[in-house]
C-alpha cells in the first residue's frame, strides 16, 4: 500500500460564498460531493492540456511548486 501522502493531498480554494452555496446545491441535486466534482474537473483539465490519459500523465516533481521562486 502506498504511503498516505502519495494517495491524497489537500487543496484549499477561496471562493465567493454565493458561488460555493450554488455549487454545493448543484452537487447535492446530482448526488455527488463537491470533492468528487472538483477531482473530476481537475482530471479533465489536466488530460485536456497534456493530451494523454490521466494514469499516463507524468508525475509532478515534489521538490518545487510550479511558478514559485
Amino acid at each position: 500500500m502506498a504511503p498516505k501522502q502519495d494517495r491524497t493531498a489537500r487543496l484549499t480554494v477561496l471562493i465567493d460564498p454565493r458561488k460555493k452555496a450554488a455549487f454545493e446545491e448543484l452537487c447535492a441535486a446530482e448526488d455527488v460531493t463537491p470533492s468528487q466534482v472538483v477531482r473530476r474537473l481537475i482530471r479533465e483539465y489536466v488530460e485536456s492540456r497534456i493530451g494523454t490519459a490521466w494514469l499516463d500523465a507524468p508525475r509532478p516533481r515534489a521538490s518545487r511548486a510550479v511558478g514559485r521562486r
